[in-house]
């Protein structure tokens, strides 16, 4: 190191030495830039920038040798072959623009080593060329150790030169790449000049033909202005290339900024930028995520690496953001051009809010809006789970149905809002007692049912049901008139009772009708018997859905007469039921089914028009009395239908006498007064049919328009034996008397019924003894006198 220091300060012109080192950096500094340009080019202008690499790289390293050179002061008359001189120019040109073949001919660190290693190899080549081309009055020698060192020098700095350059777009890759190179160069050239001696010998002449010093600055200045003019060339690409660069970076990034998307631009795994979305997505910064990789973003290696092997298929997956957590994500790869080599872009799709509409979507579609309890569908779904896995276990099965007690009268009375409300309540309380494993769901109405799987012994269910009751009566003690809660429960067990879904589900209906026909607020377990009766009240709900179709239905007429002169004032309609199979069904037996089925509304609208269209073709203006049904009376188009049968029928008014009970009153009294007061309206005559028997309640013959009283023939029966039934029976002759409200009593059988009827001023009777139901042609005026003469014997009423 001593040796090379002497001969740079005692045996050099140190300005020109510091001349050769700037116009080294200045070459390369622009051997940098040019390698970057040859490798982003393609076709025959990546040959172009090879050549004009290659010429200025090969004359920066002439011209700093040959400076150099001409700062070397030997102290004997010297001089410089010109054919080797041009030799050691072209021989520079030429090894290194194989050099930068070979380093940019991939994206390598192998090829990078391997170019600059040539390249360096080719300024060895030069220096060693260009002191041959050295003529000198004296012998050089040359110390060997010395050499080695320079070629080590010259090829490995090179090679690190050219690796650091190309390593990255970087300023400072570039500079360091730079800096590196004229390293290489002024280490290997003033190494190899102090490896040189030079011993002076007269008997040595330089030639006539060699070049002086003079001329060779000449020329070296040459090579200098073509080296300046290659290097304001390739900054003037530069510069052109980095504005066209930033204005396409500019129009990309705002392309990409305006994309909703997330987007990714990907370097292999290695991430080199994202989109404004992309950033507020996730709240990354532009400098934190630069240089991650992608699986740090996104855990799934199966999914990264689809993408990374160009899978053209649309993928989800979880992101990881700055905060730690994740969120889900669809993601899609395409392969773009970016910064003029392959990238791969991410699309990134956040698809929380779709996760979240999918969620609610199968929330929704398995539970209950109101409630937030399983539906029917989650609950068919549980109940076959169960019924599989009760067969594989063993164990009991119960499944509980509930249906709340009188839930209609709360809709009606208080309002949806006080029915929903319940609803609310009875989820809540029911929810509240079950255990784990055991599932309540609404199947639509007041309708609920229980699945409790697993039990060790039936009477678990009933305890389950008595703990439900329990807990409504408790609800009770502190809640209002809308919020009373009570049910009757159904209790089937699988597989004793069934072991299959539709049959369970049947049998436990089956034992909620008994349950709610013994009393309601109770429960029932499902027994034979049960299933027989459902099946057949089922087979004759189907049966009356068609029984107007088929003709089944017809009427009978009861005559209503005056008990003082036996004149006949009207009839009563009854309907009957001739089945093909059954036979004659008893309304005691059809209507309460046809009633509970919603079937009551077509058939008794079938009655009224028939019965009218009878009337209104009779010569004498008799009334007739239709009965009209709760269902009936409470239905929103009752009032429409019984002016359009009026209408059709050519009816008067005044000779329809439709019978109400009380009980149709008391379901909502506001909607029953508005109904009667708009068939006053009309003309119609309204009768309390049943008086009696119901709730009796003065203050309704006080508040409706009624026209007429019925008693009910139960009492009538008992009037000559039964003093109770007796004093009943006066006092309601005495209320209708001081209300001005005529009073009929059905059920007369016998003499001495009607002759107590006749001693109390009862005006109006019906029954065996005055008349038996029939076609209108079979009843006869008379009957009232015969009956006088002739007693009949006591028989049930029809």
């Amino acid at each position: 190191m001593l040796t090379v220091y002497n001969c740079i300060v005692n045996e050099h012109d140190l300005r020109l030495v510091v001349l050769a080192g700037l116009i080294c950096l200045i070459a390369s500094l622009t051997a940098v830039n040019l390698l970057h340009h040859v490798r982003k080019a393609a076709g025959h202008m990546r040959m172009v920038w090879t050549a004009v690499s290659a010429t200025a790289i090969g004359s920066g390293v002439w011209a700093t040798h040959f400076i150099a050179m001409l700062a070397f002061e030997p102290g004997v008359p010297n001089g410089y072959d010109l054919p080797l001189t041009l030799a050691s120019l072209v021989l520079a040109i030429i090894i290194t623009g194989v050099g930068i073949f070979a380093a940019t001919a991939r994206r390598s660190v192998e090829n990078h080593l391997v170019g600059g290693a040539l390249i360096g190899g080719g300024i060895a080549a030069m220096h060693f060329i260009g002191m041959a081309a050295f003529e000198v009055q004296g012998v050089i020698s040359w110390h060997q150790l010395l050499v080695a060192a320079s070629l080590v020098l010259g090829v490995g700095l090179g090679a690190l030169a050219v690796f650091l350059s190309l390593r990255s777009e970087t300023i400072l890759s570039r500079t360091v790449g730079a800096l590196v190179m004229t390293v290489a160069i002024c280490s290997l050239h003033f190494t190899g000049m102090a490896a040189a001696t030079i011993q002076p010998d007269a008997a040595v002449a330089v030639p006539a033909s060699a070049i002086p010093g003079p001329l060779l600055a000449t020329a070296v200045a040459a090579a200098s202005f073509i080296i300046l003019m290659l290097v304001c060339a390739a900054l003037w690409v530069d510069i052109r290339d980095f504005r066209r660069a930033q204005e396409e970076a500019g129009r990309m990034n705002s392309l990409v900024d305006a994309a909703i998307e997330g987007l990714l631009i990907c370097k292999g795994p290695q991430l080199v930028t994202a989109n404004a979305s992309f950033l507020a997505l996730t709240d990354w910064s532009p400098g934190i995520l630069r240089g991650r990789y992608l699986g740090d973003l996104f855990p799934d290696d199966d999914v990264c690496n689809s993408l990374l092997d160009g899978s053209q298929e649309i993928f989800e997956s979880e992101l990881v953001i700055n905060d730690g957590n994740s969120i889900p994500v669809e993601l899609l790869s395409r392969p773009v051009d970016y910064d003029g080599a392959p990238h791969l872009v991410v699309a990134v799709r956040d698809i929380r809010e779709r996760k979240e509409a999918e969620a609610d979507i199968r929330r929704l579609a398995l539970h209950d809006a109101l409630t937030g309890l399983p539906n029917r569908r989650a609950f068919a779904a549980r109940l076959d789970e169960e019924i599989v896995a009760a067969g594989e276990t063993g164990g009991h099965l119960a499944l509980l149905c509930l249906d709340l007690d009188r839930f209609k009268e709360v809709n009606d009375l208080f309002g949806h809002a006080a029915g929903d409300k319940m609803l609310k309540n009875v989820a809540r309380c029911i929810s509240g007692i079950l255990e784990d494993g055991q599932m309540l769901a609404r199947l639509g109405g007041d309708e609920f049912a229980i699945i409790a799987p697993r039990l060790t012994r039936p009477e678990d269910a009933s305890r389950i049901a008595e703990a439900i009751l329990r807990a409504f009566r408790e609800e009770n003690e502190n809640a209002t008139a809308e919020g009373l809660m009570s049910t009757s429960i159904g209790i089937a067990l699988c597989p004793d009772n069934a072991s299959d879904r539709e049959m369970l589900l049947s049998n436990a209906d089956a034992a909620l009708y008994r349950a709610k026909s013994e009393g309601r607020d109770t429960w029932r377990f499902y027994e034979e018997t049960m299933g027989l009766e459902a099946r057949s009240r089922r087979l004759m709900e189907h049966e009356l859905r068609h029984a107007v179709a088929r003709n089944e239905f017809a009427l009978v007429y009861q005559p209503q007469k005056k008990l003082d002169t036996g004149e006949t004032i009207g009839y009563e309609a009854l309907l009957r039921w001739s089945h093909p199979e059954r036979g004659n069904v008893s309304p005691a037996v059809f209507v309460p089914i046809a009633e509970e089925s919603g079937i009551i509304v077509p058939i008794g609208e079938w009655v009224l028009r028939t019965a009218a269209r009878e009337a209104a073709a009779w010569d004498q203006p008799l009334t007739i009395a239709v009965n009209v049904s709760p269902v009936q009376l409470h239905s929103p188009n009752f009032v429409q239908t019984v002016h359009q049968v009026l209408l059709e029928t050519g009816l008067s008014p005044h000779r329809l006498e439709l019978e109400i009970t009380e009980t149709a009153l008391v379901r909502d009294m506001t909607r029953a007064l508005t109904t009667l007061r708009q068939l006053k309206a009309l003309g119609i005559h309204i009768a309390m049919d049943d008086f009696g028997t119901g709730y009796s309640s003065l203050s309704n013959l006080r508040a409706f328009p009624f026209d007429k009283i019925k008693i009910d023939g139960s009492f009538i029966k008992q009037v000559d034996t039964n003093e109770q039934a007796a004093t009943i029976v006066k006092a309601v002759l005495g209320i209708g008397r001081g209300l001005g409200l005529p009073v009929l009593a059905e059920g007369v059988e016998t003499s001495e019924e009607l002759k107590f009827l006749a001693g109390e001023f009862c005006q109006i009777g019906q029954g065996y003894l005055l008349g038996r139901p029939g076609p209108i042609p079979s009843i006869n005026a008379e009957d009232i006198v015969e009956a006088e003469v002739r007693p009949l014997r006591r028989t049930s009423a029809a």
